[in-house]
């Protein structure tokens, strides 16, 4: 029987050669917004994985909106450039269709590196001020943000969309807008960081108003063939917050409106950890299941997957369609490699490492799915 991990899929006119899919991973190793040499390595390594969509990390649209210095941004010309150029050696070399995930992270910029503690910065190491749907700090010790007005939604809007122009230029693929993990789209959706009075607070259509407005504007510029999806945090997993149910009647009105798939993670708008009782592999899996079953949509099913047999199952049962990886990518980079090999599927090789496919390997050592027969 042939993988269905292995099977490609369609978003609008481009057709992803499997379902393996590279996860957003914020680097932190940005230069006032630019890609790196980091970027084209990191970025590179993957694009010549087997992956068959490579989607960039969260990527600010203006400067306030990354979450920390070493973010990327899409918001001028030189970012553009930098990027451009990855992409174009990327797709050189590589076989995975490329994506991009535009982002704002609201009252949680201005955040220092995770390797510096990933706290807020000070004013002494350059801290800015934060944005967000109310004036409610993310955490203790966190800034309160200014509550933004509807100037300041007019220009996040027009930011999403002239990045979303700029990835036209770039020759991204796909674009995936990030709602989740407590950034600023998450937080106008979730009533614990969102507890306006106006038309855009209180009930779940005004807390979506936003988010939806966005979605709308990008869409419109985004070319028709090429696909715009989602990010969410599905649950915020904690009373009073956003729900599974409340993530269901998004996605219906999502699709509505031209969205192509949805990512379904978890978490975000508190910085407890989720209050469940297994967070290892798959404890977000139905989450994707459910936005699946009950509104036919493209799900992405992500966190903490590293078995190449359990994410074929999660396709082959119909749980979800796509499979995306992030740790799992980093700690083994040839995980698509490993996955294909143990269950049958055929990915893309660069000519440069043909020699290694299983098929061609020397006979006095096995592939793993022989030692596993003998």
């Amino acid at each position: 029987m042939s993988s269905q991990l292995f099977s490609p899929f369609r978003i609008r006119g481009d057709q992803l050669p499997n379902r393996v899919v590279c996860s957003p991973m914020c680097q932190y190793s940005a230069l006032d917004g630019i890609a790196s040499d980091w970027h084209l390595l990191h970025l590179g390594s993957i694009a010549i994985s087997g992956v068959g969509l490579l989607i960039i990390e969260a990527t600010g649209v203006e400067d306030i909106g990354r979450i920390t210095p070493g973010c990327p941004g899409l918001y001028n010309d030189e970012q553009e450039k930098a990027f451009t150029k990855i992409i174009e050696v990327c797709k050189k070399f590589g076989g995975a269709k490329i994506g991009i995930q535009l982002a704002h992270a609201g009252r949680k910029a201005s955040a220092s590196l995770p390797w510096e503690g990933g706290q807020p910065l000070t004013l002494r190491d350059g801290s800015w001020d934060t944005i967000g749907p109310s004036a409610i700090s993310f955490d203790h010790g966190w800034p309160e943000p200014r509550q933004m007005d509807r100037q300041d939604m007019e220009r996040v809007r027009d930011a999403f969309v002239k990045a979303a122009q700029r990835s036209i230029r770039m020759g991204v693929d796909i674009i995936e807008i990030h709602m989740a993990h407590g950034y600023l789209f998450s937080q106008f959706l979730s009533p614990i960081a969102n507890q306006r009075k106006d038309e855009y607070g209180g009930s779940i259509d005004n807390r979506m108003r936003f988010p939806l407005e966005v979605f709308s504007a990008v869409r419109e510029v985004w070319p028709d063939d090429k696909g715009l999806g989602i990010r969410i945090s599905a649950t915020d997993w904690e009373e009073p917050g956003w729900t599974l149910d409340d993530s269901v009647y998004f996605a219906n009105v999502t699709k509505k409106l031209g969205c192509d798939f949805i990512v379904c993670s978890s978490g975000g708008n508190l910085s407890t950890r989720p209050p469940v009782a297994n967070l290892g592999q798959g404890y977000q899996v139905p989450l994707a299941a459910k936005v699946k079953i009950e509104t036919g949509i493209t799900t992405m099913a992500v966190g903490m997957i590293r078995d190449p047999v359990y994410a074929e199952s999660l396709v082959s049962s119909g749980k979800a369609d796509l499979i995306a990886i992030a740790r799992g990518l980093l700690y083994e980079p040839g995980w698509t490699h490993r996955a294909a090999e143990e269950l049958g599927g055929k990915i893309f090789y660069p000519n440069q490492y043909k020699r290694a496919m299983p098929e061609n390997w020397s006979r006095a050592f096995p592939t793993r799915k022989k030692i596993a027969a003998e």
